[in-house]
């Protein structure tokens, strides 16, 4: 189970959030200050790190650029009321209010392939209205087509052929949504950002043979 770690200093938010991250599953760290996350990061016993951007005490694209000067790595997404806030040094910025599945995607898609089961139930039920049978046999089909998929867009992108990789990672993306494959719609929506990227394309690898490997 990963472990997380949590800067908000809004007691709802931080709830919200902190029973989001928890539904993963992970582990979290709940931070409201400055100075308690930058304690609990010192540790670097985290997977990644969600700091709210704005604080009483401080700003947190300012404790994430202290962080890095000590020579802690981990990756960091900026949570704002402004969607277009300025947010040096980190991966992305998660626009506040947001859907919990939109939580779910994006911390996913910053975990290591590893760390989170490769199905996410909850997330699969949901998007067939609950139905277990459905959902099933979504799945099947989904791995029955996922070995061609993956071969595809390995090609394109050993080929340099970036149009071809996104065309067929830009099919992927509805499909992985639909049967809960949260993991490999991570890797699959950063790889379409870039498909020259080796890491990306090594996690498209791993998240893809995990779930072959787990039907």
């Amino acid at each position: 189970m990963p472990n997380l770690l949590l800067l908000e200093d809004d007691p709802t938010s931080a709830a919200a959030l902190r029973a989001g991250l928890e539904s993963l599953p992970a582990h979290v760290d709940h931070a409201s200050t400055l100075a308690q996350a930058e304690a609990l990061a010192a540790r670097d016993s985290h997977a990644l790190w969600l700091f709210d951007l704005q604080l009483p005490d401080g700003r947190g694209d300012e404790l994430l650029a202290r962080l890095r000067d000590r020579g802690l790595a981990t990756p960091a997404l900026a949570l704002s009321a402004d969607p277009q806030a300025a947010a040096p040094g980190f991966a992305r910025v998660l626009a506040k209010p947001l859907a919990l599945a939109e939580l779910r995607a994006a911390v996913t898609a910053w975990l290591p392939a590893g760390l989170l089961p490769p199905w996410d139930d909850a997330a699969g039920l949901a998007a067939v209205a609950g139905q277990a049978t459905a959902l099933e046999t979504l799945r099947r089909l989904f791995l029955d087509e996922l070995p061609l998929q993956r071969h595809e867009v390995l090609a394109a992108c050993r080929a340099g052929d970036e149009a071809a990789a996104r065309a067929h990672l830009h099919r992927l993306k509805a499909s992985c949504g639909f049967v809960g494959a949260l993991p490999l719609l991570g890797a699959v929506r950063a790889l379409h950002a870039a498909p020259g990227d080796a890491g990306a394309l090594q996690r498209f690898q791993d998240c893809s043979q995990r779930l072959l490997a787990s039907g």
